[in-house]
């Protein structure tokens, strides 16, 4: 199945139709709907009733479009386009990493649309500390930078465009004004997002209900088995209270 939107390309989705709040799932940078996490919590929905959705952004996955044309703010609104065109009601946002980043743009900027949020290793902001001066030059001059991918032997690609848009919807510099039910997953053995960041994080969202659950051995996918046993736990603990 296909989300059609005017001006952004034919999304690839699957949804599983239960009871509400409906739960997202929101990938990472350059993954997809395949990943385990997200075939982990639809089996999990499947049997315990529960509405799920996963989908691949425009240029990922199955998705039509061209990955390096594709902006944080495009995929900003990709979700946004899944949102009203799957789901019926506030839905709980579980966003991995990059998805961190997009479901807490949703939620600022849209808290109608959101139950509550479950991140796992959440990236907000990452075009900023997650590259050096000299990637930030490169991609300014040279318009792209390619880096060696720790999951795959294709490299990651970051282009001029994305990272410009990253840079201007920056959320760490103050209060992020969410104030819905947020839990955030880290590991303490992420390679990728610094732990603090994530405490740091919990510190600046503006609901008092936020809970972060530090994982000592964790690594950034958080896919073990254990791991996925949190994850739900998340999800579960901040349903009854919507």
């Amino acid at each position: 199945m296909t989300i059609t939107k005017v001006e952004r390309p034919r999304l690839a989705f699957h949804r599983t139709k239960g009871t509400g709040p409906t739960v997202v799932f929101l990938p990472g940078y350059g993954s997809d709907m395949t990943g385990s996490k997200a075939l982990a919590l639809e089996a999990w929905a499947a049997a315990n009733g529960r509405g799920f959705v996963r989908f691949d952004y425009g240029g990922c996955g199955r998705s039509e479009g061209a990955f390096e044309d594709q902006t944080l703010a495009d995929w900003r609104d990709d979700v946004l386009n899944a949102l009203d065109q799957l789901v019926t009601g506030p839905a709980i946002l579980v966003g991995s990493s990059l998805g961190g980043w997009l479901m807490l743009l949703v939620a600022r900027d849209h808290p109608a649309k959101v139950a509550a949020l479950v991140g796992v290793a959440p990236a907000p902001d990452f075009t900023d500390w997650g590259f050096t001066t000299e990637d930030k030059l490169a991609l300014l001059s040279e318009g792209r930078l390619e880096r060696p991918s720790p999951y795959g032997p294709a490299p990651t690609v970051y282009t001029r465009a994305f990272w410009q848009s990253g840079e201007a919807n920056r959320l760490m510099a103050g209060v992020i004004a969410v104030d819905c039910p947020v839990r955030l997953l880290q590991g303490m053995a992420d390679a990728e997002v610094p732990y603090n960041r994530t405490v740091r994080l919990a510190e600046l969202i503006r609901s008092a209900d936020v809970q972060v659950s530090l994982i000592k051995d964790g690594d950034h996918r958080l896919s073990r088995e254990s791991d996925i046993a949190q994850l739900i736990q998340a999800i579960e603990d901040v349903t009854p209270a919507l």
